[in-house]
């Protein structure tokens, strides 16, 4: 099994490092250093074996969720520092049958950051945590039940929408509002398509200096800025935490925001992709990122503001609720996403915004109360 999922492993990351080189034009000889992102995998030997990057440095990160942003945010500041002047950022993990750490067979659970300790991951899951933040997001703001579940309804609707049209997305199956109320429940108040699956990916990036850029092609995009941050994790112990806002995603935005010189994101972002691992974080995501004011997102959601045709499109690729979350991944494919969508290269018209010149990427490791937030903003030069 293990030299199975390597083989698996290495024809991802092959493919993906190749369509970065053409995209790029460049010759895979070119590459100086390289990071792996990868949340369940051990060593930087996984990437530099399948693709040949003999005697360079190769360097694995992880970072929960936020890993395949990381690989991306490494490989640009050891550029911007000058380094080196052509790197190669790589997200992948392939969890399917990982049985990670001694768990069950397509767990994926069991390994990476997360579970740094002991006493505090036993007993949680995912839908769990972000359920109570759910109820207590409904009960704050004065939404029913039903009507809080209506609400996250339409976020999975949006999604699904966006992923149906997407050739690269996992799920390319739209759905309806009763749809989504009528699915199995997982964890009350969040049924199936409320919760993003498990799934294997690769996504790549060729990262070098504009001046480098400028010679190599006309169509490219710049990095604006990023923003991480960390909480104290301790919101499982803590009798007064609040579920309702993410204060790792505040802080890091407004690094990013002060990086990039971004006053107003509603108004100068054209996109952005988020960790919608369930509906109820696109939900919070939106209030924390500065779109909207805290307890108001139920009235862009039915407005469609955050739609493919609203003024501030998010999830516009179909996010995690259409491709399934591969860990290490996700971040470098919302990069990918706003690469695509800045260089109208969207494959398929419905699909491309219009005049989207800056985008912001989203990625949130953890779980409500033990969260750490990665955000990069893309544009054009």
């Amino acid at each position: 099994m293990d030299r199975q999922r390597s083989t698996v492993n290495a024809s991802k990351a092959i493919d993906a490092a190749y369509e970065a080189y053409a995209d790029a034009g460049i010759e895979p000889k070119q590459v100086q250093a390289a990071w792996l992102g990868t949340a369940f995998w051990a060593t930087g030997m996984m990437l530099s074996v399948p693709l040949k990057l003999d005697y360079i440095p190769v360097t694995r990160v992880e970072n929960v969720c936020g890993t395949g942003m990381e690989a991306v945010r490494a490989a640009a500041y050891a550029v911007a520092c000058k380094a080196y002047d052509m790197v190669l950022a790589v997200g992948i993990d392939k969890i399917k049958d990982a049985g990670v750490g001694g768990m069950a067979e397509g767990t994926g659970a069991g390994g990476g950051s997360d579970k740094w300790h002991p006493v505090y991951s036993a007993g949680v899951t995912a839908p769990g945590r972000y359920a109570l933040a759910a109820t207590r997001y409904f009960y704050q703001f004065g939404l029913g039940m039903e009507e809080g579940r209506r609400v996250l309804a339409k976020i999975s609707v949006k999604a699904h929408d966006n992923g149906a049209i997407n050739p690269r997305a996992h799920l390319r199956k739209k759905v309806t509002e009763e749809q989504v109320l009528n699915a199995p429940m997982i964890c009350w108040p969040l049924g199936l398509y409320d919760c993003c699956g498990v799934t294997d990916g690769a996504a790549a990036a060729i990262i070098c200096r504009t001046e480098d850029a400028k010679r190599l092609k006309k169509d490219y995009c710049t990095i604006k800025g990023f923003g991480v941050s960390s909480g104290p994790g301790m919101g499982k112990v803590m009798t007064d935490y609040d579920f309702t806002h993410w204060e790792e995603t505040k802080r890091a935005a407004h690094q990013a925001y002060t990086a990039a010189g971004i006053k107003n994101p509603r108004k100068e972002l054209d996109l952005a992709e988020v960790h919608d691992c369930f509906t109820i974080a696109e939900l919070m995501c939106y209030e924390d990122l500065g779109f909207c004011e805290k307890g108001k997102a139920k009235y862009d959601i039915e407005a469609g503001s955050f739609s493919l045709k609203g003024d501030m499109p998010v999830g516009v690729g179909g996010g995690l609720l259409s491709f399934g979350h591969p860990v290490g991944a996700s971040g470098t494919r919302e990069v990918f996403e706003i690469y695509t969508q800045v260089l109208g290269k969207a494959q398929l018209p419905e699909r491309q915004l219009k005049n989207a010149r800056m985008g912001l990427g989203h990625s949130q490791g953890g779980h409500p109360g033990k969260f750490l937030c990665t955000i990069s903003i893309i544009g054009a030069p």
